[in-house]
């Protein structure tokens, strides 16, 4: 399945919209992460911790907005937007939104 930022796909034509598609994935920090990311925070440097977490969560927000354009009956889906939001204390939302089409 082709998934763009773009609202066209080049060398295509779009020939049906199915409605907006929204993958979301909610993910927790555990304390230990929670520590040593403070720790790599205060001496500098990247929370390889936290950017494996992000990572995963892209990964099902991005899987799930594939599944639910396949449903709607899209082989693709345009305009995509991820949007990142942080959710209580420790719980990293990822939402991933777009138009689901049929490419001819």
């Amino acid at each position: 399945m082709i998934v763009t930022t773009t609202n066209s796909v080049e060398g295509h034509k779009i020939t049906a919209y199915h409605g907006v598609v929204v993958g979301e994935a909610i993910m927790g920090a555990n304390v230990v992460r929670d520590f040593f990311a403070g720790i790599t925070d205060i001496v500098g440097g990247r929370s390889g911790a936290y950017e494996a977490k992000l990572q995963d969560a892209r990964d099902v927000a991005m899987r799930e907005l594939e599944e639910r354009a396949a449903r709607a009956g899209g082989n693709a889906v345009v305009g995509v937007d991820l949007d990142y939001e942080v959710v209580g204390d420790s719980m990293l939302m990822v939402s991933a939104s777009g138009t689901a089409v049929t490419l001819g």
